[in-house]
């Protein structure tokens, strides 16, 4: 979680916004010193101007993967921090170990929904619907995930971009809760 957020506050000190990020995205490069992440596909990035901030630079065309889309994507009208979003569906789904079958693969994929009787629904799409919707973050488990990355975690899916971390809010939030402390989840 740790080098994934910095790598996207990276793309987005350099005016770049990922606009697909998704569990297919991110490769692991095993090297000596460790496993390295690394962020792929930038068939959708784009890079806003230089003088933009990269946090009110609006985007109009939705584009990406349903169950990581923010909210404000399916309404076509978005910022940088629908990448958040979409870290924050895939860290939760991470952390608990959530996967749903792509229905034109069949192939089972990590991310997060909402179930709606027999469907799943992507998060992003499920808040549009009911904005007050309040995500039970953890789903699994209750002991098996700490206090301070359950509340990681609802700020990043926050249903308004403007109360959602940026990645630079992220990217110092992940090394307070990861910095001295080993922890093993369950």
């Amino acid at each position: 979680m740790q080098q994934l957020s910095s790598a996207v506050a990276f793309l987005h000190r350099n005016q770049i916004v990922h606009r697909d990020l998704k569990s297919d995205n991110i490769l692991i490069s095993h090297s000596p010193g460790g496993p390295v992440v690394k962020v792929a596909d930038f068939g959708l990035s784009k890079i806003c101007q230089a003088k933009v901030n990269v946090n009110q630079h609006c985007f109009s065309s939705a584009c990406g993967s349903n169950f990581y889309m923010a909210p404000e994507v399916w309404e076509g009208r978005y910022t940088a921090k629908a990448d958040i979003f979409a870290l924050g569906i895939i860290f939760w789904a991470m952390v608990e170990r959530i996967t749903f079958r792509d229905g034109d693969s069949e192939k089972e994929l990590l991310g997060t929904y909402i179930c709606q009787g027999k469907e799943l629904i992507p998060v992003g799409e499920a808040l549009l619907g009911n904005p007050n919707m309040e995500l039970q973050i953890p789903l699994k488990n209750k002991k098996s995930m700490p206090a301070d990355l359950c509340r990681l975690l609802h700020d990043m899916l926050m249903f308004n971009p403007k109360e959602r971390l940026d990645a630079f809010q992220l990217e110092i939030r992940i090394r307070r809760i990861s910095y001295g402390k080993k922890r093993q989840y369950s």
